[in-house]
Order: C-alpha cells, then structure tokens, then sequence
C-alpha cells in the first residue's frame, strides 16, 4: 500500500471496511481488531505492510482498553510476569515471520483457536489455580510473544490464560488491553528493526484510527447490555469464529 491518499478508491473502501469491522468487533469482545484487520488487508497488500496499518489503530485503542478500565494498579501486580514474558520474546516471532512460508502462521494459530474454544463452547471448564498461576503465565506469555511477532495477534494464547485466571469481565476486558498494548509497542519496535515499517503505511496507519475508534466505541455500546455469563460465551465464540476465518486464509496464502 503506497499510503492511502496515493491508494485507488478501492482499496481506500476496503481499509476503512476492514477496519470499521475489526473495530467494532474489538469493542464487543475486547480483541480480534488485528487478527481481523490482517486478514482482510493481506490479501490486498501483504502481511507484513497489513501489521504495519495495523499498529496505530491497534496501539490507540488498546491504550484506552488497558489504562481506562480502572483496575490498572491491582491487573499490572498480578500479571507482570505474563505480560514481561509476552513481550521480550516477540522479536524472536517477528524474526521468524521473515523466513516462514506466509501463511503458515496463521493455519496453526487459527486451528489453535479452534481447538480451544469448541470444548468450552461445549460445556468444559479450564482454570488455572493460583498455585500455578506465576510459571503457567510465564510459559504461556513467552508463546504469545512468539505468534505475535509471528502473526500480528497478540490473541492465543494469551486471552486463553487471562480467562482460565478467572478474571471477572471488567479486569478480563482491561487485561486484554494490556496484553494487546504492550505487545502492540514491542511489534512496533520489532517492525522498525527489522525494517519493516516505512513512512507511508505509517502515515495511512494513523488514518486508519478514525473509522477504527467509532467502530470501537459502537462495540462498547453493544457489549454494555450483554450479561457477563453471555460476554464469556461470546468471548469464546470470538475465539471460534477468528479461528474458522484464520485456516482457509493460511491454506490460500500457503498455496499462492
């Protein structure tokens, strides 16, 4: 993409769509905007130029997920080690991005998704318990770091741990923001040393924000009127549908 005021008056109308998409969904759910968002741009301009439009709409709504939610001290004393181990390993994802075959990142996280959220839809429960909190976020944090250097989503499996912690939907939603925020910063620093990031995705990045905001704030109004024992049905139902979306895209994207 040669930013967006040089792009054709399609691929204009399907950035602000895919943005307009992801965003809303980010809103309902907490996540799913740079999954969703670099899918749809992929296709059009290229994974890695699709994780660098994704960076400011991702970074500014994720700081108002994860620094507005008004448990930030108690989130950030219980989750520091998770959130540490998330981001000092990204680089080693995005190192990989650049010789991985595209696509294949995105099959095994979307048959990941899959894989998690169909036995809880069904009825199974996953928790951690407190004694195995620490080291299971630890282990887990340094796989998230991986897939989003990887893949652009700071999802799996990350929003798997914050969930089977038990956290209640507010500090569930602001965990995420702070999952997503921090890993957002280190892709962004990731990108830019590996060379990734040029100025005119950058520039069309923070155009991006707009649609992406009121799309966030639509969402937000929606998910005020779902019951917690529905959000957390929700949340997984997320989780399949991104997971559903992810694997025919990794098989296109492998066989091209």
């Amino acid at each position: 993409m040669t930013g967006l005021a040089n792009a054709s008056p399609e691929l204009i109308l399907v950035s602000i769509t895919a943005f307009l998409v992801a965003g809303f969904v980010k809103g309902l759910v907490g996540f799913g905007l740079p999954t969703i968002g670099l899918g749809l741009m992929t296709v059009f301009v290229g994974v890695e130029k699709a994780m660098v439009l994704v960076l400011w709409p991702a970074f500014l709504t994720n700081l108002w997920q994860g620094l507005l939610g008004g448990h930030l001290r108690a989130l950030l004393q219980r989750l520091w080690p998770f959130l540490s181990a998330a981001v000092l390993v990204l680089g080693a994802g995005t190192l990989v991005l650049t010789r991985l075959p595209v696509g294949a990142a995105d099959l095994v996280l979307g048959i990941l998704m899959v894989a998690y959220a169909v036995p809880l839809l069904a009825g199974v429960v996953l928790t951690i318990p407190a004694r195995l909190e620490v080291p299971t976020g630890v282990g887990l944090g340094l796989v998230n770091g991986v897939f989003s250097g990887l893949t652009g989503s700071y999802t799996v499996p990350g929003v798997m741990y914050l969930q089977a912690i038990g956290l209640p939907r507010d500090q569930l939603i602001q965990a995420m923001g702070l999952l997503f925020l921090f890993s957002t910063v280190a892709l962004g620093i990731s990108l830019g040393s590996f060379g990734l990031v040029s100025g005119r995705e950058t520039l069309a990045s923070i155009v991006l924000v707009i649609p992406t905001l009121l799309a966030v704030w639509a969402g937000q109004k929606v998910r005020k009127k779902v019951s917690e024992a529905a959000f957390r049905r929700l949340v997984l139902a997320a989780i399949l549908a991104l997971g559903l979306y992810l694997i025919p895209i990794g098989v296109w994207r492998l066989v091209q």
